[in-house]
C-alpha cells in the first residue's frame, strides 16, 4: 500500500506529506507516503493526493509540464479507479474549466467551474482566509466521526476561488463566508476540499486518516 503525493510545483507539499505522515501512524496505516514527480510511481500507487497553492492557470500549467502526469491521473483515477483527494486548487483543477483571469480548461472530473468568491457581506475581505466550521450536505467516508456544524471542528481557508458545481449532490460540504462555499466536493471515488486539510489541526488529520481508510 501507498499514498503518491504530486509534486508538479505548485503544492505544499512538506506540510502535506508530514500531515499525511502523521495521520498514516495514528491510524496504524501501513503503506509509504512518496511526493513525487514521477508518473510511474504515481501509477503504481494505491491512493493519490494532489495539493495546490496559487492561481487556477499556473497550477493547470504546471501539471502539464511534468510529462506524463496528467494522464496518469485520468487512466489512476478515472479509469482505474484510486482513491482522490484533491487540496485546495488541486480540488479547483477537478472542474472542468477556472476563471481566474481568464478561462483555463480543468481536468473535466467534476462538472462546474471555479468563480471568485462573492459574500453578501461588502464588509469581508477576499482572499477568504481563516477558521470555518463545516455545513455537511450529505454523509460522506471522510467526514466519517468528525464533528461539522455550528459548534464543530474548524477548517483552516485560503482562497479567492472555489468550485461550484453544476451537479448540487457532487458538494458534500459548505462554510459560510458571507454565503456558501464549497469546501468539501466528490463523487465515486474522487473527493477534494478547498481548505487545507494539512493546516487544520484536528479535523485535517481525522479527514486524511479517513482517506487512508477509504474503500470507495
Amino acid at each position: 500500500m501507498s499514498v503518491a503525493i504530486v509534486d508538479y510545483g505548485s503544492g505544499n507539499l512538506h506540510s502535506a506529506a508530514k500531515a499525511v505522515e502523521r495521520a498514516a501512524r495514528e491510524s496504524h496505516y501501513a503503506g509509504a507516503v512518496n511526493v513525487t514527480s514521477d508518473p510511474d510511481v504515481v501509477a503504481k500507487s494505491d491512493r493519490i493526493i494532489l495539493p495546490g497553492v496559487g492561481a487556477f492557470a499556473d497550477c493547470r500549467r504546471g501539471l502539464d509540464a511534468v510529462s506524463g502526469m496528467t494522464d496518469a491521473l485520468n487512466d489512476n483515477v478515472r479509469k482505474r479507479g484510486k482513491p482522490f483527494l484533491g487540496i485546495c486548487v488541486g480540488m479547483q483543477l477537478m472542474a472542468e474549466h477556472g476563471l481566474e483571469h481568464h478561462v483555463t480548461e480543468g481536468l473535466g472530473w467534476i462538472k462546474g467551474e471555479v468563480r471568485k468568491i462573492e459574500p453578501d457581506d461588502a464588509t469581508l475581505k477576499i482572499p477568504h482566509m481563516g477558521w470555518n466550521t463545516l455545513d455537511a450536505l450529505k454523509p460522506h467516508a471522510l467526514l466519517k466521526d468528525i464533528s461539522v456544524g455550528t459548534d464543530g471542528l474548524h477548517a483552516y481557508f485560503v482562497h479567492s476561488y472555489h468550485l461550484k458545481p453544476t451537479e448540487r449532490l457532487d458538494v458534500i460540504a459548505e462554510a459560510d463566508y458571507g454565503g456558501a462555499v464549497t469546501a468539501i466536493v466528490g463523487r465515486d471515488n474522487i473527493a477534494g476540499t478547498q481548505f487545507h486539510p494539512e493546516k487544520s489541526q484536528k479535523l485535517g488529520l481525522a479527514l486524511i486518516a479517513n482517506f487512508l481508510k477509504w474503500a470507495p
